[in-house]
């Protein structure tokens, strides 16, 4: 496993992230299609044994559920200081008004609360998953300061917004004397490349890290858009799953899937392959709820595509609608 810098920080992570959104009690209230716990070890000691020492979790993930398991995950088959452990705070946690969002109160909470469940005393990384128009700019930095402060964070990070906001409010760290946002987790994949626009060449001038989430297009660039009435349970019910699936994501993929078999190796390590060698990206999120798929991602990391084979990947792409900031 190759290991990079996390932006401009001395923290090395591996070239792969385990996202960790699959693993909890199938049926949960928001992402009923996860495998359980008993079923998940497998992948994090597979993960571990691979050299991946980056794990990724959020406090929304079925209310806790993600973090508990990976928080028991980890310390059976890691040590704390061999790993960059990440999650976020922001979306909702149940019902009540104060279950959602990044006020001062929420932030300190949650970070409290999602240590607990992790059993750790830190994270490395806390995202602020997603923007919250209810809360003043000033009060969220602040408290992201807080935790930061006290040793409960080591880094501030921020996933899906415009390039603008992100800009704004690393500016205004700065200003105040906070830790910027090293990170950025964002939407990236042969299918959609909208943040090669803006956000990629201003992470690559600032020196922030992008973690891009979804890079096989939920499954898509696999090659497993379900027919109707098929497919596993994620694709039937993952409220994500309409995002791909235009007549260009399919024109996306049947290059993927000739490229593939040119090189002999699956589409789903070809489109993988296509992120890990993008020149702004650090190490993208891995979701798996088949071991096989976690093995194909490995896998992928010696895939190397040619200049022309990158090429013929992304001609077929054209400026789509931005997604993924909700």
């Amino acid at each position: 496993m190759e290991y990079v810098q996390l932006g401009r920080t001395g923290t090395q992570v591996s070239k792969l992230c385990l996202g960790c959104m699959s693993f909890g009690t199938p049926g949960g209230p928001t992402h009923p299609w996860v495998i359980p716990e008993a079923d998940g070890e497998p992948f994090f000691k597979l993960a571990v044994e691979s050299g991946i020492n980056f794990f990724d979790t959020a406090d929304h993930y079925n209310y806790g559920d993600s973090e508990e398991i990976t928080g028991r995950m980890l310390k059976k088959f890691a040590r704390r200081d061999e790993i960059v452990v990440a999650t976020k705070v922001g979306l909702t946690m149940g019902e009540g008004p104060n279950k959602r969002g990044l006020s001062r109160k929420r932030i300190i909470e949650g970070v409290d609360a999602s240590l607990k469940r992790l059993q750790m005393d830190h994270v490395d990384l806390l995202y602020v998953h997603r923007l919250d128009p209810d809360t003043p700019d000033e009060e969220m930095l602040e408290a992201l300061d807080h935790v930061v402060r006290a040793g409960k964070v080591i880094y501030p990070a921020a996933s899906s917004m415009y390039a603008w906001q992100f800009a704004k409010l690393r500016e205004m760290q700065k200003a105040a004397g906070y830790t910027p946002f090293v990170a950025m987790q964002n939407l990236l994949n042969l299918a959609y490349r909208e943040e090669e626009r803006e956000m990629l060449p201003y992470c690559e001038a600032e020196g922030v890290a992008v973690v891009p989430w979804s890079p096989i297009a939920r499954g898509f660039l696999a090659g497993n858009k379900p027919k109707e009435g098929e497919g596993t349970n994620r694709a039937k019910i993952d409220k994500a799953g309409h995002l791909f699936g235009a007549k260009q994501d399919y024109a996306i993929l049947e290059r993927v899937q000739a490229v593939a078999e040119q090189i002999g190796t699956s589409p789903a390590q070809v489109a993988y392959a296509w992120v890990l060698q993008h020149p702004n990206v650090t190490a993208p999120i891995v979701g798996a709820t088949k071991l096989h798929q976690l093995e194909e991602a490995i896998a992928a990391c010696d895939v190397k595509l040619t200049a022309a084979q990158i090429k013929r990947l992304e001609t077929p792409y054209k400026p789509r609608a931005v997604m993924g900031h909700q």
